[in-house]
């Protein structure tokens, strides 16, 4: 991967994009070339503005572009790539409603198809056909707005509430041993990829840095960005994987970050998730915190007798 920063790099781009349809050519594995997507990025929203600006002057378009025996590629704001739509921003809650969107039409699907409302049929409904919807590859992006979490609560709550034996729950239904907010449940992805990456089970693309602390165990080193970004990217960077996975891996006491088997690491780390109050933000209801273990671990609340103690997510 290397920064376009002119006439010469753009060159060299068309001729790589030339010698790969070429060569699939040549050997008899033809691309859909009208499916080729570009997005341009050139990092401040006032830039990407002044490059759109220029993009629509009279043969601009040309200069800044690239071909294929399909046209010309026009730049996007939203592409989608294996599923997960990609803006210009860097920014997620574009794929995020869109997602809210689908896990809602399977649900009315679900409901629509299956008479029953009983509590295990139901939730194993909503557990194979919407929950794993809703969190393909989440976490790439999970979100930190307030308004994209609601979204995705929502589907849950809507779908609990039809349940036989939730009818007329609020968020006492996140009590069952069998229903966690998927902001909770994003966070125990998050850390599980975390721990693959610290036993090299997973490529460290990220080159996340783990050292041994003592009584605090394997800490993650959390990396920080160049002091001349904007504030519009320290909080996009602040938000990715490669800040949140780190800050989340430090939350855990040494007895846990220091498991070595998968599976013992799966159940004692449900345990300790489940130790903490699960109150995810939805529309209408006061929230102490934005539920994340970040602000739980801060209040003090995490006891190692009861986390160790408690049933499995």
């Amino acid at each position: 991967m290397r920064r376009i920063r002119g006439e010469e790099d753009m060159a060299i781009l068309q001729r790589d994009l030339d010698a790969v349809t070429n060569w699939s050519e040549k050997n008899n594995m033809k691309l859909h070339e009208e499916k080729f997507e570009l997005m341009r990025h050139n990092g401040q929203k006032k830039d990407n503005e002044e490059l759109e600006l220029l993009n629509n002057l009279p043969f601009m378009a040309e200069f800044n572009s690239y071909k294929t025996s399909a046209g010309m590629l026009e730049p996007v704001a939203v592409l989608r790539d294996l599923g997960i739509r990609v803006s210009l921003d860097f920014r997620w809650s574009i794929h995020i409603r869109r997602l809210a969107e689908c896990g809602r039409r399977r649900a009315a699907w679900v409901f629509s198809v299956f008479g029953t409302r009983q509590t295990i049929a139901m939730l194993t409904l909503y557990k194979s056909l919407v929950r794993s919807l809703l969190e393909y590859c989440c976490p790439l992006w999970n979100p930190v707005k307030i308004g994209d979490i609601q979204a995705l609560e929502r589907v849950q709550l809507s779908f609990t509430a039809r349940i036989e034996d939730f009818a007329g729950m609020n968020w006492q239904r996140l009590q069952h041993p069998k229903i966690t907010s998927l902001q909770r449940r994003r966070e125990w992805y998050i850390i599980l990829h975390m721990w693959k990456l610290r036993q090299k089970q997973v490529s460290d693309d990220l080159n996340i840095r783990f050292s041994d602390d003592g009584r605090l165990g394997f800490t993650a080193k959390v990396p920080s960005l160049t002091k001349k970004a904007t504030d519009a990217h320290q909080t996009i960077f602040d938000e990715s994987f490669a800040v949140m996975g780190p800050k989340l891996w430090n939350t855990l006491p040494a007895v846990l970050n220091r498991e070595e088997d998968f599976s013992k690491f799966k159940v004692r780390l449900s345990r300790y998730l489940s130790s903490f109050l699960d109150e995810p933000p939805v529309k209408g209801y006061v929230r102490r915190n934005t539920n994340s273990i970040l602000d739980w671990t801060k209040d003090g609340g995490w006891s190692q007798t009861k986390a160790m103690a408690l049933p499995d997510m």
